[in-house]
Parts: structure tokens; sequence; C-alpha cells
């Protein structure tokens, strides 16, 4: 009951293109989008913190275009030309201390440097799926995807990959077995970086040694795997599917340690508390949840009407832009004041029907007398 109340608020994207703020002490969600002019160019694709202190929140949309919403003032405060939509969807988004990083499905990279024109391009091969930061080291960024296997760039020398993983070995037919990366992390403390397949693998590397395959492979379903996220306790991981299937898996054995259940579309989005034991994801069925890592229970459920593609954990409280809510609520506690504070009457419907029925069958001398009955 502890870890609910410290974690208090979620920020999410979807497909219709609504940033949408979802605060678990309030249980209340939020539009920070005007929904008259949405259109379907803009369904934010990926978010990121701009800033340490999470005052910024940065949003990729299909347009190719880069938001900046202020989390303290409710409002977006700036537009970015990023992108060319002819080159894909955003597969990743990202700060260092003075640029912004962005890469798209067709595999350039960019590098936006603040107060600057000047941008680097780095060319990281076609078909992207994920695009994503070291934290540890945060000008190195990991990319794969089809037939791309899994490449480590560091930014300050861009001119070739610092690692570049090697595919599997043959499978028990001598057959090629495809590549197919879809999600990505680091593993914090250490050199380790653990995907995720669109062939159902779990596979973790250690860039360290001069082994370039898999230290660690492991599988989970049948169905390709979208997303995945790491826990505090950095020797598990979370993954989903796209059958709605989430499970955890113990980094160390390979195998998986249990399942959790109420998920009913594709997940797209999933991100572990970077301190708490709690995992919050999003998907095709419009759902978001929060699950216990210890006791895989759900904690939290709200249904959010679009299909929602990312999400975001924040640590501070989400306050609407505007105070309607807030009057909305107080509004309704005052109903329910009024209504708990009045006097329950209750109408003995039966006894007057007796009286009236014995008031009929009287006479003017007080004998009872039969009914009439007109036919």
């Amino acid at each position: 009951m502890a870890a609910k109340s410290q974690i208090c608020s979620i920020w999410l994207g979807s497909e219709t293109g609504i940033l949408k703020g979802v605060s678990l002490r309030k249980k209340q969600a939020f539009n920070f989008c005007e929904m008259s002019c949405l259109s379907r160019d803009q369904e934010v694709c990926v978010m990121a913190w701009g800033d340490p202190y999470e005052s910024e929140l940065l949003l990729g949309s299909v347009n190719g275009t880069v938001k900046t919403f202020s989390t303290d003032k409710g409002i977006f405060t700036a537009t970015k030309e990023c992108g060319d939509p002819s080159q894909g969807k955003f597969t990743g988004l990202a700060v260092t201390d003075s640029s912004m990083i962005t890469c798209v499905e067709s595999g350039l990279l960019k590098v936006w440097k603040e107060g600057s024109t000047d941008t680097v391009e780095v060319n990281v091969g076609k078909d992207i799926c994920k695009m994503r930061q070291n934290q540890s080291q945060r000008h190195h960024v990991a990319t794969g995807g089809k037939e791309n296997p899994l490449k480590v760039w560091d930014l300050e020398k861009p001119d070739k990959p610092i690692f570049t993983a090697k595919n599997v070995a043959h499978d028990w037919l001598e057959m090629r077995v495809p590549v197919w990366v879809r999600d990505i992390s680091f593993i914090a403390d250490s050199d380790k970086i653990v995907t995720c397949t669109g062939h159902h693998k779990v596979r973790v590397y250690d860039p360290s040694t001069p082994q370039r395959r898999p230290v660690l492979e492991a599988d989970f379903g049948e169905y390709p795997l979208t997303a995945l996220s790491l826990p505090a306790s950095q020797d598990a991981v979370v993954v989903g599917n796209t059958h709605g299937e989430l499970a955890i898996l113990d980094l160390r054995k390979g195998l998986v340690r249990g399942c959790f259940k109420g998920l009913a579309g594709a997940v797209r989005g999933l991100q572990c508390h970077p301190s708490l034991p709690l995992v919050a994801s999003c998907g095709l069925d419009r759902f978001l949840r929060v699950h216990s890592l210890e006791d895989r229970s759900l904690q939290h459920k709200v249904y959010l009407k679009s299909r929602l593609n990312c999400v975001l954990l924040s640590s501070r409280d989400l306050e609407s832009s505007s105070d309607s809510g807030d009057v909305e609520e107080v509004k309704a506690e005052e109903e329910d004041e009024v209504w708990d504070n009045m006097e329950t009457v209750t109408e003995k419907t039966k006894k007057r029907a007796a009286e009236k029925d014995e008031a009929a069958v009287t006479g003017a001398d007080g004998k009872k007398k039969r009914k009439q009955v007109n036919k």
C-alpha cells in the first residue's frame, strides 16, 4: 500500500496525438491537447524527459515534429521540426546536457545541438525499430531493427559503431536465424544490454567481452515481443508481446518467474519504476495498468479511451492546467454530503392500499358489505 501513494502520476501518448496525464493519487485522467484540431499525423510515437527535474516533456509525432510540454505550466511551450514523415516514424528520443537525439525508422539518427542549426547525422542502417540511450553514459546509444543487429554508437565519435552484435548460430535445420530487434535496454552499472525480438527471444549482450553473440538467451511465448523494461533489482526483465501477455524473466537463469494477468491487447508501452517494485503498461486495449513486481497483483487500472503507444513514469504530482476537474470533484463531494444528510422516508404502500380497500367495503352503519362488481 505504501508503494501506491509514492507514485504520483503517469504520462502517456496515444495514436490520436493526445498527451494524457493520469494522477494515481486523485484517480483522475487529463487531456493536454486541443481535441478539435488533432489529426492522425500528430500521433505520439516516443516520449522522453527534457531535463532531470521532470519539468519538461518531449513528444515525437508522426509528422516529424518534437513538442515540448511544460509539466509546471500544463501547456506546450515549443515545437521543433526534427524529421521528414517520408523517413518514417520516430523510434527513439533522448537528450544530453546540450543536445537532443532523434532517430527514425529509415535509420537516420540526428544530434540537435542547443542554440545551433548544425546537426550531426549518423546512418545507423534501415528498418530501425528502437533507439535507446545509455543513462550511465549519455553519449552512448543503441539501435536495432529488422535485419539490423544490435549496435552501440558513441555520438562523440559517430563514424562507426563501437559494438555490433553477431547473429546467433544457425538453427537445428542449419538455416539462418532472422534478425528482428524490437526493444533495447542498458543494464545499469554494467556494460550489458538486453534486447527482445520479434521472434519471442530475450537476449543479453556483453560488449566488454570479445564475444559478440548473446551471453544469455531466453524464450517467452510464441508471439513477437514488443517492449521490455528493467526493474530496479536489475536481475530480471519485464517483457510484453503482441497478444497482451506480460511476464517477468530471470536474467540469471533465463527462466520465466511469472506472468501478469488482465491484459487484452498488444503491449506497446512498458516501464518499471526506478526505485519501487512496480511496472506500468499500456497498449491497444486502451487501459493503463500498474502491477506489483513482488506478487504480480494489479495495483491500478484506468481506461483512457484511445489506443496508447508509450508510457512515462513521473515522481511529481500531476496538476491540471485548469481547475475544472477540481471544481467538479468539490461539487460531487458536496452533493454526496447533501444526500447523506437527508432523512430516509419509507412509504408504507401496502398498508395504505389495505386501508382504502377496507373503507370501500364498509357502509355508513359501520358494517362491512360485499363489494359490488359492475359487469
